[in-house]
């Protein structure tokens, strides 16, 4: 137990040496900060030290622009092209650009010295997966037992303990050959910090911005692994959601993210929001390159008994799922109360679902949305769950910092900053609750989990549907650093609600884009129906081939 007197003499030293880090101004964006000293000195690694190699700047000739994994491997098959060249690529595209888009938080200090690793491998016969030598960016609540820190984007835990291994979709990847590259920003705290937060703020990774205009938010929490798809920061990432947080960053930088089924992917090493409904996730540019991700990162975990289920047991691969003909014959529910708000929004969509029906597709409007009943409930949850789950996360983490009630002080000492745009009123919120025994967590659970799942499964078994679609969301808002969110997304829509609180899966594909601001189509259905969402999404991109890439300036808005 740490007393009192011990975590404010924590939060003084942290204090001066956050001051320190705060004077480094930009850089201090890109840094992997080692421990402190026994002078209280850190010592800092630069992005420009990582992209040290002098062939560096010659990669973007290697490299196809926007490429996806077969691609890529198809050309390191024929000698054309290495992981070592690939990840240095990425990196100085990361060197070029981030500064502006502000969506990588972190690089990998160890990268190239994997990448060189794994081309060995190859050169003697061994690839170990379709990932083998793609680069893949982190969201910065996922834990890494490396060089790098896992902070949530929050200062509090930049000194913290290195996780003791990576979590276990981390070790997923790197068994299946992946680099990874670095942690991406994000909304700090995964957006559950304020009801006044700018999607895409953290204290560590600043205001990540979208790059089809940077004036406009990424959404989020998932911030950093939409921008860095979108913008060829890296291949491939991973978000986490705990409502909307893959499925809207997705959508409002025309990427492709999966949003999975609770128990598909274990949540051990991940930082937590609420156990009920936490999940991770791949955010790509292709379905395809999806589903290659999502059938490495799924398994069952020991750590986390939610995995112990048939599915994730039985190592899919999802890849066999892509079927350019799987929308013909298929019945597709359309969720019409999210129409009427959002005239520009409407009319594209409409002529998705024309795409829908020449497809072969019959399309049926149904009735289906959230109600307050519904948010109000989803909302105590993730209060009670917050705080069980981080207490816990910290706890086993170790240094100072091991309750929100510690956060919670952290902040108010380090206000200028960690607090210069929003306060803390979701900290304090959940902070009030008491524990996942009180009869008031335990009917707001069970209403949130009867209300969502039943409205979604009879929706789907009363109509016939193979699948319901929506709108995503609508177009990035402008961000609002003074205001935050709230206020700036008048007549917005989000389709995400139902299936992030049921524990169900959806896809989020590119659907188009109003004023040059990008929107994504949904797909989602019933627990574990990820095989059919995927053959439904990947035959709708086929057919749409709808994404275009941003074009990019390296000068900050």
């Amino acid at each position: 137990m740490i007393h009192p007197p011990t975590i404010e003499r924590g939060i003084r030293y942290h204090a001066l040496l956050l001051a320190r880090t705060a004077m480094m101004g930009a850089t201090a964006l890109l840094i992997a900060c080692s421990p402190p000293t026994e002078t209280g000195e850190s010592s800092d690694v630069s992005v420009g030290s990582t992209v040290a190699s002098e062939n560096a700047v010659n990669n973007s000739e290697l490299v196809p622009a926007w490429a996806d994994i077969e691609t890529l491997q198809d050309a390191m098959q024929d000698g054309e092209l290495t992981a070592v060249a690939l990840t240095e690529y990425y990196l100085q595209r990361i060197a070029t650009y981030n500064d502006s888009l502000r969506a990588v938080i972190e690089v990998n200090p160890d990268a190239l010295d994997i990448a060189a690793r794994l081309d060995q491998e190859r050169a003697s016969g061994n690839v170990r997966s379709a990932l083998h030598g793609m680069p893949v960016l982190l969201k910065d609540n996922i834990d890494t037992a490396d060089a790098m820190k896992t902070t949530a984007g929050s200062y509090a835990l930049l000194f913290a303990p290195t996780p003791a291994e990576d979590a276990f979709l981390v070790q997923q990847l790197r068994e299946a050959g992946a680099v990874i590259l670095g942690k991406a920003n994000l909304s700090e705290w995964a957006n559950f910090r304020s009801t006044s937060s700018s999607s895409g703020w953290s204290a560590r990774g600043g205001q990540a911005r979208n790059p089809y205009n940077p004036l406009h938010t990424p959404c989020g929490s998932s911030s950093g692994s939409g921008v860095a798809v979108a913008a060829d920061l890296t291949l491939l990432a991973v978000g986490t959601e705990t409502n909307g947080s893959i499925i809207c960053p997705s959508a409002n930088n025309s990427v492709v993210g999966i949003k999975p089924t609770l128990g598909l992917i274990s949540r051990s090493g991940v930082i937590p929001i609420a156990h009920s409904q936490d999940t991770a996730g791949p955010m790509t540019r292709t379905v395809a390159d999806a589903a290659v991700m999502l059938s490495v990162m799924a398994g069952s975990d020991p750590q986390d008994a939610i995995t112990d289920n048939p599915q994730a047991q039985s190592h899919v691969d999802y890849t066999q799922y892509l079927q350019a003909d799987a929308l013909s014959g298929k019945r597709i529910g359309v969720m019409r109360s999210l129409f009427g708000r959002n005239a520009p929004l409407d009319a594209l969509m409409e002529s998705q679902l024309d795409e829908l029906r020449s497809a072969g597709a019959t399309v049926v409007d149904i009735e289906l949305g959230g109600s307050r009943e519904l948010s109000e409930a989803s909302y105590q949850v993730l209060l009670y769950e917050f705080k069980n789950d981080l207490n816990a996360y910290l706890r086993n983490r170790g240094g100072f910092y091991q309750s929100l009630e510690h956060l919670i002080r952290f902040n108010e000492v380090n206000a200028s900053l960690q607090m210069p745009w929003f306060a803390q009123e979701i900290f304090l919120e959940a902070q009030a609750t008491t524990n996942l025994n009180d009869p008031a967590y335990l009917e707001a659970l069970q209403q949130a989990k009867s209300i969502s799942q039943s409205r979604l499964d009879e929706a789907l078994t009363d109509n016939q549907l193979d699948a319901i679609v929506a709108p995503s969301n609508g177009p990035g808002w402008l961000i609002d650093l003074e205001n935050g969110d709230d206020g700036s997304s008048v007549n917005y829509v989000s389709s995400s609600g139902l299936a992030a609180i049921a524990g169900y899966p959806a896809i989020t594909v590119p659907a188009g884009y109003i004023d040059g601001m990008p929107v994504g189509i949904s797909f989602f259905g019933a627990a574990f129906s990820e095989p059919q969402l995927i053959a439904l999404a990947f035959a709708y991109e086929q057919r749409t081939q709808a994404r275009r890439a941003p074009e990019l300036t390296s000068v900050s808005p």
